[in-house]
């Protein structure tokens, strides 16, 4: 709707992923190097947490297409289940049919520690990625603890990968977490953007959908990073609705006033007691 009026080619602040919107602030190259780490160095489980949007998927999604060669992936998001279950969601997703009548836990685990040994033999790495580890429950974390124990000589058969927001790094420093606490060779927790990092983000944005990265002016960006918290989903739904009101409005950049009509009309659902969560 707004993007011919501003000269852009296509919507800057979309929610949805795009490898050409991908930015690189100095925590996320930190982050991407800790995951790069964690996987060359065959760590048994890497670990990175953030806020809801803080761009964790993405970068698991780009260090993936970087070393798709050199690995097998499995992917699991938002599972849970008790002892059992977890196996089920490890061995679909890696693509291991299983069935029905043989589900038992011994075979079951049986059938994926076979998986890893011919895996390995062909000399190719395997790392399993649980997205939303958050939502797992202590036990299901034991539960895929015990998967590191499968090993060959001195090499990790499985590496895991998790990722989710900070109650998952609260729940791994608990004390009867200590064992898999001690298998976290890598970690590293996405924070809020800072106020410079937020003006880069959103010209960065702005320049990759075909403008000059000046459609914002300072004092709208200060205000855009004060009511987001720093959080780059919120802050995409922020400026998109902005962007959508100055068109409306024929105003030619986002100004401070501009941000506030969005506000104070309740179409940014990120203002107040959420973005005070995210923060």
């Amino acid at each position: 709707m707004y993007a011919e009026f501003f000269g852009l080619k296509e919507r800057p602040f979309t929610l949805l992923p795009d490898p050409e919107f991908l930015f690189w602030s100095r925590q996320h190259l930190r982050a991407f190097s800790v995951l790069e780490f964690g996987i060359l160095s065959r760590s048994p489980i890497t670990m990175v947490t953030g806020e809801i949007g803080s761009g964790k998927t993405t970068l698991v999604q780009a260090l993936l297409a970087r070393m798709e060669d050199e690995l097998t992936v499995g992917l699991i998001s938002n599972a849970q289940g008790g002892r059992g279950e977890l196996l089920q969601w490890v061995l679909n997703a890696f693509g291991i049919e299983f069935p029905d009548s043989q589900k038992s836990y011994v075979r079951m685990f049986q059938t994926l520690q076979d998986f890893l040994v011919a895996e390995y033999a062909a000399g190719r790495r395997v790392a399993l990625i649980i997205d939303e580890a958050q939502n797992l429950s202590v036990e299901g974390l034991e539960e895929i603890r015990m998967l590191t124990n499968i090993n060959a000589n001195k090499d990790e058969l499985i590496q895991l990968v998790l990722v989710g927001q900070p109650e998952l790094r609260d729940t791994i420093r608990r004390p009867e977490m200590r064992q898999l606490a001690q298998r976290v060779a890598a970690s590293f927790h996405i924070g809020p953007m800072d106020l410079e990092t937020v003006k880069e983000y959103i010209a960065h944005r702005l320049r990759a959908a075909g403008g000059s990265g000046a459609e914002f002016t300072p004092e709208a960006v200060e205000l855009i990073q004060e009511q987001t918290g720093g959080v780059p989903r919120l802050i995409n739904q922020l400026c998109d609705f902005s962007m959508l009101y100055a068109w409306s409005g024929e105003t030619p950049a986002v100004t401070v006033e501009t941000v506030r009509g969005v506000i104070s009309d309740g179409v940014y659902f990120g203002t107040g007691s959420d973005v005070e969560d995210a923060v």
